[in-house]
């Protein structure tokens, strides 16, 4: 079967509208990261692979970056892009790192109805890898709280 211009295009279009009926957002990213499962599991560890690929949670107050306060850059373990800078980390109390904004175009966002509630799902925007919530209960200037899984990031030090 050949594949024509406007059949690429209509396919585009249809996907864009499923996702908007879902709530889904939509981001445009051509260097997006895309493995198998079987490359996954042999990418990550079992508790790394439960969050990032399963959108499990870690327990509160056990992650590696809930309480750390060193200067640096936290990257998604799935891919290695910059996520969240220490700059922007503050402590919300819920035993998770909680940042008030991400890097530019490092994260996307979709509809969670998942437990019986309705939240909004933090991804990577390069590998699609869950990485936690966003909530509307931050501080200024954002008013947002991305609480975010250690498990799902890799911390580098400022300067290294």
């Amino acid at each position: 079967m050949k594949i024509t211009g406007s059949t690429l295009i209509c396919m585009a279009v249809c996907m864009i509208a499923a996702r908007a009926v879902t709530g889904e957002k939509i981001t445009m990213n051509t260097n997006k990261i895309v493995r198998s499962d079987a490359e996954w599991r042999k990418l990550l560890t079992p508790e790394q692979y439960r969050v990032l690929r399963q959108k499990g949670t870690e327990r509160p107050f056990c992650g590696a970056f809930w309480n750390q306060h060193e200067k640096g850059t936290y990257k998604c373990a799935g891919c290695g892009q910059g996520l969240f800078v220490s700059d922007d980390k503050f402590d919300s109390g819920t035993g998770w790192p909680s940042y008030t904004t991400p890097v530019p175009g490092s994260v996307t966002t979709s509809v969670d109805r998942s437990h019986g509630m309705v939240r909004t799902e933090v991804l990577c925007s390069k590998c699609d890898s869950h990485l936690g919530h966003v909530f509307e209960d931050g501080p200024p200037p954002t008013g947002l709280r991305y609480c975010i899984n250690s498990v799902s990031m890799v911390f580098e030090k400022k300067g290294e």
